[in-house]
Order: structure tokens, then C-alpha cells, then sequence
């Protein structure tokens, strides 16, 4: 009998540590964000029903073409609930994407989303990395033409490059009010405080000096609005 309650309760915490992975669902129609509330959760507090307008449920914008003058080459133009207040617990969220001729959206994951990219004008060549396996690291990338999509599973460090000598433009969506980014040479080698000298040469297996120059670098942060 013990064993039998061990199991099920084995079973209940695998359940719910699988439903708590992506935003809760909604418990009523609309939960417009209060950004002046002082209350704190996980999200925004709900502005009151009777006060919201069409207006927290719109955004425009997303036609015009992003600043890719950076040494990068790309924008990142991301639609979340910090621009969208009426996106709060609705579990979606979105980014126009546009890169200069062979622009780069480089190494990065959102830890609390997947992705799924569509690209809209422009040959992009786009891939993920998988988790550490026996056979190391896997790539999987693809050359993707007008029209195409390409899925980025959640948290896996992925990037989109612009094959062309022209610009490029794709749109992508989220499973997440708030994805989060985490930009893989930023966060290495940018991060604040830096970190520690003893640690990071022995990580990436470079010398203490290239290690300090990279830490010097003003690393790009292509994402706007986010």
C-alpha cells in the first residue's frame, strides 16, 4: 500500500511540474495588465473590466522596418505584455525580426517559450542546438526561403542568419506572455559583474587574455521593447 501512495504521489508531482512549464491558464476572459498596480505576481495584477479599451488589445507598428545599423545587422521588434498590456495571461507573445543583407539574430534561447518563426520576405539559414547527448551537442538547421517556418524547441540556444545581399524579414511566436532572452555571448562574456577571471578562461578553454579583451567588447543587444 505505501508503494502504491509513493507512486501516486511520484505521479501528481511529474503532472504538475509539467503543467507549471508554460503560463498558467487563464481563469476568466481577459486579464489587461495593471502596470500601476503595487501588488506582485507572477505576470501583472488585472486592470479592472470595466476600465479596459479596445486600446489594450492593439498595437501598430509592426509594418516598419527595423534599425539594423549595429554590428550585428539585425532588430528585434518583440510584442509582449510590457508592450501589449492586453497579452497578460493569455500565454502568447510575438517579434518582427529584420536583418540587414547577411544580418545575424545570433546564439540565444527564451527559457520560458518555444518558438515558431515564419519568414516573410528573405533566405534565412536557421537552426537550434540540442541538449548535451552521447553524441554531443546536435545541430539542426535549415535554409528557409519566403514562406517558410521553422520551430525552435523551448530553451534551446538557436539563431537565424540572412543568406542574401539583401534585406530579409521574418516574424516569429511565442508560447509565453514573457519569453525571456538570454543572448548566449552577451550573458558569457557580458554579464555584470563580469565573471570571475578563475572561472571563465577554464570554461571556454581560452587564455585569461582572451577572455578579458572578449569582456571589454561592447556585445549587442538587438532586441527592442522587451
Amino acid at each position: 500500500m505505501a508503494a502504491r501512495i509513493i507512486l501516486i504521489v511520484a505521479l501528481l508531482a511529474l503532472s504538475s511540474s509539467r503543467a507549471l512549464a508554460s503560463d498558467p491558464s487563464p481563469l476568466q476572459d481577459f486579464c489587461v495588465a495593471d502596470f500601476d498596480s503595487n501588488v506582485i505576481v507572477s505576470g501583472f495584477p488585472c486592470k479592472d473590466p470595466t476600465s479596459v479599451t479596445p486600446d489594450d488589445f492593439y498595437i501598430s507598428g509592426l509594418d516598419k522596418v527595423g534599425d539594423t545599423d549595429n554590428d550585428l545587422g539585425a532588430n528585434i521588434t518583440l510584442v509582449n505584455v510590457n508592450r501589449l498590456p492586453g497579452i497578460n495571461t493569455l500565454g502568447v507573445a510575438m517579434s518582427r525580426i529584420d536583418y540587414a543583407p547577411f544580418g545575424l539574430n545570433p546564439p540565444h534561447s527564451h527559457p520560458r517559450s518555444s518558438e515558431i518563426l515564419h519568414v516573410v520576405n528573405g533566405t534565412l539559414y536557421a537552426g537550434f542546438v540540442t541538449s548535451n547527448t552521447d553524441k554531443g551537442n546536435i545541430l539542426i538547421a535549415k535554409k528557409l526561403n519566403t514562406g517558410d517556418a521553422f520551430v525552435f524547441p523551448q530553451g534551446l540556444i538557436h539563431f537565424q542568419f540572412n543568406l542574401g545581399d539583401t534585406n530579409a524579414v521574418a516574424f516569429a511566436a511565442f508560447g509565453s506572455q514573457n519569453p525571456g532572452l538570454v543572448t548566449v555571448a552577451n550573458a558569457v562574456f557580458g554579464s555584470k559583474p563580469p565573471i570571475p577571471e578563475y572561472i571563465l578562461p577554464l570554461a571556454v578553454q581560452l587564455t585569461k587574455t582572451t577572455v578579458e579583451w572578449l569582456q571589454q567588447q561592447q556585445w549587442v543587444d538587438i532586441a527592442r521593447e522587451y
